[in-house]
């Protein structure tokens, strides 16, 4: 398999909140928090692709690479089946994102990567139950098959609260031959919501899969909450390569009761990005999770191109 250019790379950008960003700025309803039934629908797809290409022209201008997600978090066999897709339409849905990030990198004259984008089976917020590691590479391997036998250059796997259902993401995407990258969500605390500290959830997936994940990320928590879990003299702390931050201060719960979409100040984001990089200068993977749009990853391009 070929090396990620990400990796080598001084700065790649990523997209911000899709969903936030499709309910509150376009007005689209999401039930389910679920962006891929709007690649069924041609208004959908056209407000899908407007989203990317708003990203990707930001890294074009700055002279970073890119990479985007598909619309696809919620595009898996429990999610579907609340929303109507059997297993055969969610397969269809998956490649259909897949296509339209196909279709937007060739508008670019900057390096785009396209990521299938996997998301927890439960709440990302709170797990109700944690599969094992078998059930969890069972649950995930179709829609990771699927992405397989696309042109995707890796799979994602976003929003993570343990490390039973990251390490069968992995299994499954080693069966796959396919890149996997595992990006955990934490809590205010620094902790993941399963209790575990980031270091061991790092060091347990690698430990458990041979090192098979290209890197780590965290997303969906502030920069602030983020930073506690971050040890710079640890081992492990090398394989974190990324941050999709939450544009709010706010917790879990908070956020899950927020009738008002929390947007942050995107300037101020930027500088808490500095902050995490002066503690770990190997995070080059940068973007925005929930509240934030293409002002907050516009703020960040600015701040660490050129």
């Amino acid at each position: 398999m070929t090396q990620l250019p990400q990796l080598d790379a001084a700065l790649f950008l990523t997209d911000g909140g899709a969903e936030t960003t499709l309910i509150f700025d376009d007005g689209i309803d999401l039930p389910d928090f679920a962006a891929f039934p709007l690649l069924d629908d041609p208004d959908g797809h056209v407000a899908l692709t407007r989203y990317y290409e708003r990203y990707a022209g930001i890294a074009e201008r700055d002279g970073a690479g890119i990479v985007l997600e598909t619309a696809t978090w919620r595009a898996s066999s429990d999610w579907g089946a609340r929303l109507g897709y059997d297993a055969q339409r969610l397969e269809q849905a998956n490649r259909k994102a897949v296509d339209l990030l196909l279709d937007v990198r060739q508008r670019f004259a900057i390096p785009v990567v396209v990521s299938g984008c996997v998301g927890p089976r439960g709440d990302a917020y709170r797990p109700e139950t944690i599969m094992t590691r078998q059930e969890a590479r069972d649950y995930h391997a179709p829609q990771i098959r699927t992405f397989a036998d696309t042109q995707a250059d890796l799979v994602t796997a976003m929003t993570l609260t343990n490390v039973p259902e990251a390490t069968g993401i992995v299994d499954a995407a080693r069966e796959a031959n396919v890149k996997v990258v595992l990006s955990f969500t934490v809590e205010t605390d620094g902790l993941l919501p399963s209790g575990d500290t980031l270091a061991h959830a790092i060091q347990q997936v690698d430990e458990d899969t041979d090192g098979y994940t290209a890197y780590y990320m965290v997303n969906c928590a502030h920069p602030t909450h983020i930073a506690p879990a971050l040890d710079p003299e640890a081992e492990w702390a090398q394989r974190l390569r990324g941050v999709r931050a939450n544009a709010s201060k706010l917790s879990h719960a908070e956020l899950d009761e927020a009738e008002v979409l929390d947007r942050g100040d995107p300037e101020e984001f930027a500088n808490d990005y500095r902050a995490l990089r002066t503690t770990l200068p190997g995070l080059t993977v940068l973007g925005g999770c929930c509240g934030t749009d293409h002002r907050h990853v516009d703020a960040l391009s600015r701040a660490f191109s050129g």
